[in-house]
């Protein structure tokens, strides 16, 4: 890209000095900007060979930071010397091929675990650094990698599961998806942001890749005179600090996505703030500066002004995913079904990758909310394909509960974690279709193992964040920690978005989640009002109200005093 020229923009600085590039501050503020000015990540890749080959210890910046550039973290407990790696499949677009692949990775050399990601990675556990240089050429082999999947660099870039195939789409995006990717990625242009970078591009009406709490999310849609672009946000993110995307009122034609996905990008590289790692995402860039003048800056890092455009009609979806069955363009079918919250095995990978070759055309994708889609399938194979699934233990007709659940990785393997959260989520849902196996309503239900919400807690209907509580069990009057959950209720998207409400003085045990889902649900169907959901419903109510629901709903519940580390002093990391 041409150097910019901004002499004519009011670029605000911050009080003190952040970092930022742009204004001349290039020495270091903390230690991670220090180990990536010592040497960038990317070249780190012969020396991670060397480690395999050799069984050389490794050097902790390399294990701790810089081996993020290449899609591998640590794994808990640290001295065991497992690691997760997470592979990078852009737009969530799989072959059958790719899919049998990963399965295989996961059952010989991963113990048969899997995670899908709600960024549309799979991720792969007790994996060795002996193990590495293996897993690259296999996947390397089927056009897939781990490139640039961690780390302070542009992630995954999240697309509709759907894309190409439904009837229904603005636009297939997934061509722009993998321009954007490729530009984007594995260059040093790049390599050195100020922290995680997020983007969705999307044609899907439902808007399923979540533009809303993305670093940078690209809308397609339709204007009056039949010119299809590009409605742009800017500076969403979640956390412990969350914010909503600011539109930048543009309408971006296709041909121009990439250009503008640069110009965004480059502007996080050069401005974004650099000091603290809790405050140098883009949110906190764009919350300082407004999208007025983050759209001055862009223009021009452009070199030229922007067309005027209007909003995208927001999706009034409850959940904004493709389960189920519906019909492509084609006159095929595609099934949408959830996972147990994300968590799979490779065995069943690689039977999904048969299945998908046997009833269709080796088809499959992830969607942005821990589910798979199996495409291509005729009418008269959907019977069989569906009793497939079900043997797999994947029901394309699942129950609300499950279909609307996700979870992080927790603490199983996450050493940012402090509490278990896949089984646990598990467990919740399998008990809430027990308790209440006529409910059949829209219903989110989100564990999360940190601040972090790398399970989006803040967006679910009920979102449940991991903290630890104590609990005086002793005559001493000490106390005991315990696995605890703050709770997260009404967070929603869509035209009257907002994020869940952090219910004021609940906090529960672990083992009390179940009852109170089922108390609070059950408060909505005894008080509904002709609303079609709980979502619908919880959002006619003021933060004081839903308080005082959530209270009765925990009434005799919580048990468990102050927890001894605050969420909000847990420091927020990469997911």
């Amino acid at each position: 890209m041409a150097e910019p020229s901004i002499d004519r923009v009011q670029v605000p600085r911050p009080p003190r000095g952040e970092g930022q590039w742009a204004f001349g501050y290039r020495e270091p503020l903390n230690a991670a900007e220090q180990t990536k000015k010592d040497q960038d990540s990317l070249d780190v890749y012969e020396r991670i060979l060397h480690y395999a080959a050799t069984g050389e210890p490794i050097f902790v910046a390399d294990l701790r930071s810089r081996f993020r550039s290449y899609g591998i973290y640590t794994q808990r407990p640290e001295s065991d010397g497992f690691l997760m790696m997470r592979i990078r499949i852009p737009g969530g677009v799989l072959t059958s091929e790719q899919l049998r692949t990963i399965g295989e990775l996961s059952r010989d050399i991963g113990r048969d675990v899997a995670d899908v990601t709600d960024r549309q990675n799979v991720q792969l556990h007790w994996v060795r650094i002996a193990d590495v240089p293996r897993i690259w050429e296999r996947l390397e082999a089927v056009g897939l990698n781990t490139l640039e999947a961690c780390g302070d660099v542009p992630r995954n870039i999240l697309g509709c599961a759907l894309a190409g195939v439904d009837a229904d789409e603005v636009l297939d995006a997934t061509p722009l998806v993998y321009a954007v990717n490729e530009r984007l990625t594995g260059t040093k242009e790049f390599s050195n942001l100020p922290r995680k970078y997020k983007m969705s591009i999307t044609g899907c009406r439902h808007q399923c890749a979540v533009h809303e709490a993305n670093d940078v999310g690209l809308v397609a849609h339709q204007l009056d005179d039949g010119r299809v672009g590009f409605d742009v946000w800017v500076g969403g993110g979640l956390s412990s600090t969350p914010h909503f995307a600011q539109r930048l009122g543009v309408f971006v034609p296709p041909e121009e996505v990439v250009e503008v996905c640069v110009a965004i990008t480059a502007i996080f590289r050069d401005y974004g703030y650099r000091r603290s790692r809790n405050r140098a995402r883009l949110k906190f860039l764009v919350a300082d500066w407004g999208a007025a003048t983050f759209r001055e800056v862009l223009e021009a890092y452009l070199g030229r002004g922007l067309v005027d455009g209007p909003e995208a009609k927001p999706s009034d979806e409850t959940h904004r995913d493709h389960t189920g069955v519906g019909r492509q363009h084609d006159g095929l079918n595609y099934l949408g079904f959830a996972m147990r919250t994300g968590r799979t095995s490779g065995s069943d990978l690689v039977a999904l990758a048969d299945l998908a070759d046997r009833v269709g055309k080796g088809r499959l994708r992830l969607t942005a909310q821990q589910k798979v889609v199996l495409l291509d399938v005729p009418d008269d194979r959907l019977a069989e394909t569906m009793d497939s699934l079900e043997s797999l233990g994947y029901p394309v007709f699942a129950s609300p509960f499950r279909t609307g659940a996700m979870a992080c990785t927790g603490i199983e393997f996450c050493k940012l974690a402090i509490v278990e959260t896949k089984h646990r989520a598990t467990q919740i849902t399998e008990e809430l279709e027990r308790r209440l196996p006529g409910f059949d309503e829209p219903l989110r239900i989100n564990v999360n193992g940190c601040p972090n919400s790398c399970a989006r807690y803040q967006l679910a209907d009920i979102g449940f964040m991991g903290v630890l509580v104590s609990e005086r069990t002793n005559g001493d009057g000490s106390s005991t920690k315990l696995e605890g959950f703050n709770v997260h209720v009404g967070g929603h998207l869509g035209a009257q978005r907002r994020f869940g409400r952090k219910v004021r003085g609940v906090r529960l045990r672990a083992d009390e989640l179940v009852s109170f889902a089922e108390r609070l649900i059950g408060i909505y169907l005894d008080e509904r009002r002709g609303q079609r959901s709980f979502g619908e419903w919880i959002v006619t109510h003021t933060d004081q109200q839903i308080d005082a629901i959530a209270k009765r709903a925990a009434k005799g519940l919580e048990r468990v005093g102050p927890p001894p580390v605050a969420a909000d002093e847990i420091r927020p990391e990469d997911d």
